[in-house]
């Protein structure tokens, strides 16, 4: 399970490193920018795409990175916690694209899928390393 979710981390590194070069892009049209609904530009350039200052996505390559690492020490339940609070950023993210800009940016779209399939590994990690652990080691 902690190879999966390292794979998944690195994954996730990278879209939200291509996002982030979205960001920052001034000149020319947006490699994803497919059609009037899908164009990464637009989400990664709207007033969405900064929490206090800092780019969405840096924050989601530091978290993806943060998780690899702990995935590396086999630390799943924090994992677990990082990746739910990831999960409910995403879904927060996806409302906006939905309901608010009416956009969706391929970039997002795909790492909300790397944050689902690590929130579902990371919970059944969690469980068996649970279950193996002798009950005397248990909470």
């Amino acid at each position: 399970m902690k190879h999966v979710l390292i794979v998944l981390a690195v994954f996730g590194i990278v879209v939200s490193a291509l996002a982030l070069r979205e960001h920052y892009r001034t000149a020319g049209d947006s490699p994803c920018s497919i059609n009037e609904r899908w164009d990464c530009g637009i989400v990664n350039h709207s007033p969405y795409a900064m929490l206090a200052g800092v780019p969405v996505a840096a924050i989601g390559m530091i978290g993806y990175f943060l998780m690899g690492l702990l995935s590396a020490r086999r630390a799943y339940g924090v994992v677990l916690a990082m990746a739910l609070v990831g999960l409910g950023f995403s879904l927060y993210l996806a409302h906006i694209e939905k309901d608010i800009l009416g956009v969706w940016c391929v970039y997002c779209v795909i790492s909300l899928g790397i944050i689902s399939l690590m929130t579902l590994m990371s919970m059944i990690a969690t469980f068996l390393s649970f279950r193996a652990a002798p009950a005397s080691q248990r909470p």
